[in-house]
């Protein structure tokens, strides 16, 4: 009998950024898919309550609150989830954030807080993860890009910036590691409405343009993450190596 491409039972999957949004519905999506779920995030009462929303779906999932900028962190806390619950086989990256300024105006520390944990966090992430799958010969890593991996907008230089540099990241990654059977991909949202996106869905000016700019003509939803994330974590991408799926509802295909 032919496995079941899409099929995650048993697979030990760590969500970064996981206690709310995009981080959440991706997390629900892999234990949907069989996988046995960590949710991550800096705030143990989040990541409490965020595993208290799945326990309502029949979902159980295992915490673990730690800094993903932090590469003894990260290190420690993927060693301490392999002797506690068995090897990982899929990582997402997803942990993230923006802050908004013109370029003239953006202070350093905002700078260095954005790249800590948009690029660091993915490469200590990565590497914690990754020396591991390499040494098993298998392993997933998904990395969460954005539209703007490619398309730069006003006030997010940083961003922007970071995720072009996640895109380039996997590439390298997929370079060193895809000839040990490590999958390593990235997966870049459009415009989704998540809690850090409520300012700009609530603003008819924006969402106006946005509905303008993209062809499907309107705001994403987290759910619709979740059949490209499977993809990358299961069986049927083993020969999909250094790539962004873009789910953007067609936003970088016009001009």
């Amino acid at each position: 009998m032919k496995p079941n491409l899409f099929d995650l039972t048993g697979r030990l999957a760590l969500v970064t950024g996981s206690s709310q949004g995009i981080g959440l519905a991706l997390a629900r999506g892999l234990a949907d898919a069989g996988a046995r779920v960590v949710l991550n995030g800096r705030d143990e009462a989040k990541l409490a309550k965020a595993a208290a929303t799945l326990a309502e779906a029949g979902i159980t999932a295992e915490i673990a609150a730690f800094d993903v900028t932090e590469a003894s962190g990260a290190e420690a806390a993927v060693a301490a989830l392999e002797d506690r619950l068995g090897p990982l086989e899929i990582l997402v990256n997803n942990a993230g954030m923006t802050r908004r300024f013109p370029a003239t105006e953006l202070p350093e520390s905002v700078w260095r807080e954005i790249m800590a944990v948009n690029l660091d966090g993915v490469f200590f992430m990565a590497q914690a993860a990754g020396k591991r799958m390499v040494a098993r010969g298998h392993g997933k890593i998904i990395n969460i890009a954005s539209v703007q991996s490619d398309l730069g907008r006003p006030g997010t230089a940083a961003y922007s910036a970071s995720k072009g540099a996640v895109r380039t990241l996997t590439r390298t990654l997929c370079a060193e590691w895809a000839k040990h059977g490590v999958q390593v991909n990235s997966l870049a949202p459009g415009y989704f409405a998540t809690e850090l996106t409520k300012a700009l869905v609530d603003d008819p000016a924006f969402t106006a343009w946005l509905c303008q700019r993209t062809p499907a003509g309107r705001w994403g939803r987290v759910e619709e993450l979740v059949g490209a994330a499977v993809f990358l974590a299961a069986p049927a991408s083993d020969f999909v190596n250094g790539t962004m799926v873009y789910v953007d509802g067609g936003m970088t295909a016009v001009v």
